[in-house]
């Protein structure tokens, strides 16, 4: 099934077009005609079977046939990362987030970070490739990025986690995970966290954990934490 993305639609939506540059895709490169069926999702759990009415490449237009509704995850899981200082490894972590199924990201400016700026477009459109390739019914919220100290401030409910390297007392992620819990989970830049900011999130009631024996890289620890809270929670 190849899936094409609408956030303006809903299950009372009975027809819509496709915008210039999707109509002229669907038309000019994937060939699609009159009658042919496709399935599209808005990114909130739907799934939608639709035909073409009018195949122009510059304003496909389809009917909505029917639509299912994806069961929505019982847990939500926030993942509070820093931006690497190779954008391609940031971006290869939001694709394969996406692809396990994690609920929204923060990218958080470090006292460590080397990279303090980040290309939400193209962040946005990678994730939404993601969502496309894999035939996904939720789109991840992709948050702007902040400072540590600043989202260390905004009120979280769940359980609020930060993984680190400092050689301290720590639990094993999956000794704190609990079935169906919202999850905050902050993984700090190449040079880990600064001491400061893990006494700042501990102080913030915090939990300490480790996400194995080994070193990860930023990216890599980010996929490994979504991918065990996802699976925890199968």
């Amino acid at each position: 099934m190849q899936l094409f993305f609408n956030p303006n639609i809903d299950e009372q939506t009975e027809s819509f077009s496709f915008d210039k540059e999707e109509s002229k895709h669907i038309i000019k490169v994937l060939r699609k005609k009159d009658g042919d069926i496709l399935f599209v999702t808005n990114g909130a759990g739907f799934i939608f079977e639709c035909e073409i009415t009018l195949a122009s490449d510059n304003k496909c237009t389809v009917k909505i046939n029917t639509f299912e509704k994806k069961e929505t995850p019982k847990f939500h899981l926030h993942l509070a990362v820093a931006p690497t200082k190779m954008n391609d490894r940031y971006e290869w972590f939001l694709e394969k987030a996406t692809e396990i199924g994690i609920q929204e990201i923060t990218p958080i400016i470090c006292d460590r970070s080397e990279r303090k700026v980040i290309n939400k477009d193209r962040f946005d459109k990678i994730i939404l490739s993601a969502l496309k390739q894999c035939n996904e019914a939720f789109l991840p919220k992709l948050n702007n990025a902040i400072t540590f100290k600043e989202f260390i401030k905004q009120q979280k409910n769940g359980n609020l986690l930060i993984a680190h390297c400092e050689e301290t007392d720590k639990k094993t992620l999956k000794s704190v995970l609990k079935p169906n819990e919202d999850i905050t989970l902050l993984i700090g830049p190449e040079g880990d966290f600064s001491i400061k900011e893990i006494t700042l999130a501990l102080e913030n009631n915090y939990i300490p954990v480790s996400l194995g024996n080994t070193r990860l890289r930023t990216e890599t620890a980010a996929v490994v934490a979504c991918h065990s809270v996802v699976f925890f929670n199968e």
